[in-house]
Formats: structure tokens, C-alpha cells, sequence
């Protein structure tokens, strides 16, 4: 089994530049892509793109003093891994092709599975055809109403990691500032321009005649399918966004309404502010959905400053609660999509899944519980529209390893592994960790966390190894877990419960 190589605690200090100067310096190949791929967790694109010559090895790794982190990530190091650890490894070439990528939306064909999600990155005309061509195959495009919106400054703030990336995202960013007519322009100019590319418009109304006249004008002017709007937290009204999402019968009304409005394929996006989602999807289906999305964000209040006592983002001192997304949402997300993959009165329906997408594994693990199309928002306002090359080269490569001729195959496949309760867990064996020495470094952080959030089953000795006293151990794994090394793995043996051993 190929066991991961590369991370991006390995190139953490990489900013991920635009018009990289690494790759301005390199003549013999595009580190800037290639440190993109590991950062996305597609190192075996990034090693099969590197050529076989090696050119790093004798290289003097002007990349490294272009950085504009001049010394401090180690491009020539992650290169040479790349080669002597990761190419080594490779099952098999990389798809000369995308067929395997194609797939539909409600009957209507796609590129990929990849769309932007309903929100700023698909909001004007300029911004969806650069994603169109970079290699999206389609946008939800942001929400469409009758009423006019007034936006906030500032709108976003950030739960950041060590590095600065952003790990959770807070919005209080409403619709779409411009006019009906002005959108249907460009739903016109987009398809005369794009006539493959996917067009759905997300829309938002304000009683059953908007839902059904905006429905209907978008059919006119050209979009494939229609996103109802039930689930937008920063709503400044009531009855609007979250407020009906969390109501099945006025999901189930307002579906209807626009039902009446347009003979093209509907999907309600619905709001994850709900303990299960499962009533309003169904109510969806009553009303005539073809399909759900989900999630929007999840309500939140995030960075309350100690001095002036606002959360962020603070607006002339004062704050709202606003929609959490990015990474840290992801798991959040997943359990909804598993909820509806697994409900049998949804079945047929399509499951456009939306929450925390950053690199294929991401989308995978959304498709392997039921959607049959992904939305990313939060990673390309951090990163760029770029993201689509490592979406699509790292699950296309994943495909074929799997031997899959298309996403469709690989849907589904994780739900009947998943149960909303714990009963069905088997409790009577314990995976112990099993000790990595030559990535040990000594630093005690297993004996820490072992101690004084686990079971004291752990303790170093005198060369600084971690030994383990399987009489105590329960094989919790929280040692695999903040190991910094990676140096603590799952063992492969089992032992009852019941019998006591020592184990190092």
C-alpha cells in the first residue's frame, strides 16, 4: 500500500505565490506547481510530473534564493523526495485523459464533478469564464433576488493555523449586489461563450411569485438548473435564507413555486443550522426538487477582541452572527451528506455536497458518501481558481488506480460503514500503537498526552523511546494522533481486550 511520503509541514513555510519566483528561476521544471500538489495532498501527481533526470540533484537551487521566503522552504529537498521516495512508488502513469472525470447533473452532462460554489467567486461575468478556463466544469452562481443589497466592510473574518492559512472562515456577505437583469445578461453572454460549461443559478425570493418569476427568467436566459436559496444565515429579514430552510413546509411551498416557474432541473440548497436535514430534503422532493445541496455555512461567532469586546468582523463596533466554513466544517458537512446518501426516500435524487473542499481526498470522501457533484467556495478564496488542476488530475489518478471508469462508481461506497449511533462498534479487541523508531526524535509528546489525557500506558526511556505498557493501553490512538513526527502508526495486530502484555 503507498504510504504517504510528503506533507505540508514539510513546505509549511510556503506561501503558495502567484507568478512564483521559484519557477521564474528554474529552467528545467515548475516547482511552484509541484510544492501546490504535495501542499494539496497530491504528491504522486507532483512525482510523476518531475522528470526522471532529476534535475534537482546537481542543481544549486536558485528556486530556494528567488523564494520570496528566501532560505526557508526547502525546495530542493521536497524535489528530490519527490524522485528518490514518492516516483518510486507510483502504481501506475497518470490518465493521458479526463474521461473518467465526466460524469451528470440531474441528466445534464459535466466536465467534472467540480463546480464553485454560489457565492463572490462566481459573481460577475469575468470571474466565471476564468474559471471556466481554468478547468471548472460549472458554477453555481451567486444568489439572484428582487431586493437590494447593501453589503458590509469589513465582511470576513479568519480562524487561522500556525502558518496563516486560513482553517475556518466567517462571512456576513449577503446576495447578489446586482439587478436581476444585469445577471441575466450574463447568463447570456456565459453560455453563448461557454455552451458546455454548467450554469446553475442559485436564487432567493421573497414569496412564492419571486421564487417562481426568477425561476422561470432563469430558464429564459440560458442557466441549466436552479439553487434554491433556503439556507443563507446573514439574511437581514425575516423569512429569508436559514428562516425557511429550517421550516419543512415553506421548503416544500417555495420548491413548488418555482416548480411552476421553469421545466429545468432544481435543486434546494438547504441550511445545516438543523439537528438532521433529512425533513427538509424530503419535503424538496415533495415540492419537485431534482436534487439537494448542501451544506451552506453553519451560523457562528468567531475572534471576540478583549480590548473592545466585538467579535469579528467588527463593523463601527459592532458584530453579527455569520456563516462558518472552510476545513473545519468539513467534518460537520460529511455527516449531513452521509444522512441524506443513506435515506432511501431521497434515493434518485442528486447530492450536490459542498463544505470544506480543498484537494481531491476532500471531494472523494463527499462522493464516496453519496454526492454526485462537489462545490468549493472558502478554498478558492484562499488559493485561486488554480485549485482545479490538483482536484482533477489527484482524483482522476485515483480513479483509474481504483480501477473505476467513472465518478459514478465510486459513489455511495463509504455509507454502509457509517452508523449515527455506536452501538454497532465491536469493543472487545485493542489496536495497539506500533513505534516507528527512526522517525522517533524523543520528544515525550506521546508520554504527555498519554498521561494527562489518556491512560498512562506510555513512558519514555532512557534513550528517549517511547514503551508502551499494553496492560494499560486501551488503543485510544490519541499518541498517533499528536505524534509531530508521524512516528506512531495503527499496529496491525489485535489483541483481546482480556489478555495483558507487555508491548514495546
Amino acid at each position: 500500500m503507498f504510504e504517504r511520503k510528503l506533507y505540508r509541514s514539510d513546505m509549511i513555510q510556503c506561501v503558495l505565490c502567484h507568478d512564483a519566483p521559484c519557477s521564474a528561476a528554474c529552467p528545467e521544471t515548475d516547482p511552484a506547481a509541484l510544492l501546490r500538489s504535495v501542499w494539496f495532498n497530491n504528491e504522486k501527481i507532483a512525482a510523476a510530473r518531475y522528470p526522471d533526470s532529476n534535475p534537482c540533484l546537481a542543481c544549486s537551487a536558485p528556486c530556494e534564493k528567488a523564494c520570496v521566503r528566501s532560505g526557508q522552504v526547502p525546495v530542493r529537498e521536497v524535489m528530490l523526495r519527490l524522485h528518490d521516495e514518492v516516483k518510486p512508488e507510483l502504481e501506475i502513469a497518470p490518465p493521458e485523459d479526463e474521461n473518467r472525470l465526466r460524469t451528470e447533473l440531474c441528466g445534464i452532462p459535466l466536465e467534472n464533478p467540480f463546480l464553485l460554489s454560489s457565492s463572490v467567486v462566481g459573481s460577475t461575468y469575468d470571474m466565471c469564464a476564468r474559471a471556466f478556463e481554468a478547468g471548472w466544469a460549472g458554477v453555481a452562481f451567486k444568489t439572484i433576488c428582487s431586493f437590494e443589497i447593501h453589503e458590509a466592510s469589513p465582511r470576513f473574518s479568519a480562524i487561522t493555523g500556525d502558518n496563516g492559512n486560513i482553517i475556518g472562515f466567517k462571512n456576513i456577505e449577503q446576495l447578489s449586489d446586482h439587478s436581476v437583469a444585469e445577471n441575466m445578461s450574463i447568463f447570456r453572454e456565459l453560455k453563448k461563450n461557454y455552451p458546455t460549461k454548467f450554469i446553475l443559478a442559485s436564487i432567493m425570493g421573497q414569496n412564492e411569485q419571486e421564487w417562481e418569476e426568477l425561476a422561470r427568467l432563469c430558464e429564459e436566459n440560458g442557466a441549466d438548473a436552479v439553487e434554491l436559496n433556503f439556507s443563507c444565515p446573514n439574511m437581514a429579514d425575516d423569512g429569508l435564507g436559514s428562516d425557511i430552510g429550517q421550516v419543512p413546509e415553506l421548503v416544500e411551498q417555495f420548491t413548488a413555486a418555482a416548480r411552476r416557474g421553469t421545466t429545468i432541473p432544481i435543486l434546494a440548497k438547504l441550511t445545516p443550522n438543523v439537528d438532521v436535514m433529512s425533513p427538509a430534503a424530503e419535503a424538496a422532493l415533495r415540492g419537485g426538487a431534482d436534487g439537494i445541496a448542501a451544506i451552506n455555512t453553519i451560523k457562528s461567532i468567531i475572534g471576540v477582541n478583549p480590548h473592545t469586546y466585538v467579535s469579528a468582523p467588527a463593523v463601527h463596533g459592532m458584530s453579527a452572527v455569520g456563516g462558518y466554513s472552510g476545513t473545519a466544517v468539513r467534518p460537520i458537512a460529511l455527516r449531513f451528506i452521509a444522512e441524506l446518501g443513506a435515506n432511501p426516500k431521497l434515493a434518485g435524487l442528486h447530492i450536490s455536497a459542498m463544505g470544506g473542499i480543498e484537494g481531491w481526498q476532500d471531494a472523494l470522501e463527499f462522493i464516496l458518501l453519496g454526492a454526485g457533484s462537489v462545490q468549493v467556495t472558502t478554498a478558492v478564496m484562499q488559493y485561486g481558481y488554480r485549485i482545479i488542476d490538483d482536484l482533477k488530475s489527484g482524483l482522476n489518478l485515483y480513479l483509474a488506480e481504483k480501477g473505476f471508469n467513472s465518478v459514478k462508481e465510486a459513489r455511495g461506497l463509504a455509507l454502509d460503514s457509517v452508523s449515527h449511533t455506536t452501538d454497532v462498534l465491536e469493543r472487545d479487541t485493542v489496536v495497539f500503537p506500533l513505534f516507528h523508531r527512526d522517525r522517533c526524535i524523543g520528544c515525550g509528546r506521546c508520554e504527555i498526552s498519554c498521561a494527562d489525557g489518556g491512560h498512562q500506558a506510555i513512558h519514555l526511556n532512557s534513550e528517549r523511546r517511547p514503551v508502551l505498557d499494553g496492560s494499560k493501553c486501551v488503543g485510544c490512538h490519541l499518541c498517533v494522533l499528536v505524534c509531530p513526527q508521524r512516528a506512531i502508526t495503527p499496529g496491525r495486530k489485535r489483541i483481546d481486550r482480556r489478555k495483558k502484555t507487555e508491548h514495546e
